[in-house]
C-alpha cells in the first residue's frame, strides 16, 4: 500500500543512503515494467549526501531520462551557483545517462522542453523542500493552479538567502531575483516523489509542512502531503522534537514512520 512514509535517519549520511536506495528502487522497478525510467533530480546543499550514494546505485542509467528543477534566469553555466553546473559536476559526469534535459534560464526555451518533459510520465521525482517550504522555486505564495509544466517565478527574500546561507552567493544582491521552475502541479504529476530534507536549517519548514491543516500556497510544500507515493527522509537535525502524532495525512493516505 502506498502513501506517506516518513523515514527517519541518525545523520545526513544515513539519510542519502536510505534516500538513494528509495530512489534507485523506483528506477529499477520503472526500467523493469516498462524498459526505460524517467527522473527529475533537485539540486542545493541538501542534496549533496543522496546525490553521492545514488551515483553508486546498480542502476541501468543508460535507460534513463533526467530533468531538473529550475534555473535562475540569466546566470551563466559557469557560475557555482548554477544548478546545471552543479548537476553536471555532482550526478551526469558520474552515470550514463540517456539523456540528461537541462533548465538553462532562458524564458524563450521553455516551450521545447516543457515539450519534451510532457511527452511520457515522469517515473521518480526527488524534491527537496526550501527554508521557506518551497519545493523546487515556486517561493510562497505558490501558484499551484497552473498546468504550465515549467514556469518564470520571482524569488522570495527568505528563498535568495538560503541561497546566500549555503554559500553559492556572497550576499544577497547578488542572487538573480527570477528563476525558471518546474511548476507546483508539474511535480506532482510524478508517479513517486522522494524528498530528503536533512539538517537543523530545514526544522522550521518540515514542521510547518507536516503540521499544517491544510494545503496552503503559504506552504507550497504542503501540496505533496496528497501525493499517494510520498517518502520523506529526515536525520536526526530536521526531525529533532517532531510529534508524529500531530502529522494527519491528508485524504485517505496512509502514515508510516520508520526510523533507522
Amino acid at each position: 500500500m502506498y502513501g506517506m512514509r516518513l523515514v527517519i535517519c541518525h545523520d545526513a549520511e544515513c539519510l542519502g543512503r536510505r534516500a538513494a536506495c528509495e530512489a534507485a528502487g523506483i528506477i529499477r522497478d520503472a526500467i523493469a515494467q516498462s524498459g526505460s525510467a524517467r527522473m527529475i533530480l533537485s539540486t542545493g546543499a541538501s542534496q549533496f549526501e543522496t546525490l553521492a550514494s545514488l551515483v553508486e546505485e546498480d542502476v541501468d542509467w543508460r535507460k534513463v531520462e533526467m530533468f531538473h528543477l529550475d534555473e535562475y534566469v540569466g546566470l551563466d553555466e559557469s557560475h557555482p551557483a548554477s544548478f546545471r553546473r552543479y548537476l553536471m559536476e555532482r550526478f551526469v559526469s558520474k552515470v550514463p545517462l540517456k539523456a540528461f534535459h537541462p533548465v538553462d534560464g532562458v524564458p524563450e526555451h521553455l516551450e521545447v522542453l516543457s515539450e519534451e518533459l510532457s511527452r511520457r510520465p515522469v517515473d521518480l521525482g526527488l524534491i527537496g523542500i526550501g527554508e521557506n517550504g518551497h519545493i523546487a522555486f515556486n517561493d510562497p505564495p505558490a501558484d499551484m493552479e497552473t498546468d504550465e509544466p515549467y514556469i518564470v517565478v520571482t524569488l522570495d527574500d527568505a528563498c535568495r538567502r538560503q541561497q546566500v546561507g549555503e554559500g553559492w552567493f556572497s550576499c544577497v544582491d547578488d542572487v538573480p531575483r527570477q528563476a525558471v521552475s518546474m511548476s507546483c502541479r508539474q511535480i506532482m504529476k510524478c508517479r513517486a516523489i522522494v524528498s530528503a530534507v536533512p539538517h537543523e536549517v530545514k526544522r522550521t519548514a518540515v514542521r510547518n509542512t507536516l503540521y499544517a491543516p491544510e494545503v496552503t500556497a503559504d506552504v507550497p510544500a504542503t501540496l505533496l502531503r496528497t501525493h499517494p507515493r510520498w517518502t520523506l527522509c529526515l536525520d536526526e537535525d530536521s526531525a529533532y522534537g517532531l510529534d508524529a502524532d500531530r502529522i494527519v495525512p491528508f485524504g485517505d493516505d496512509v502514515l508510516e514512520v520508520e526510523r533507522i
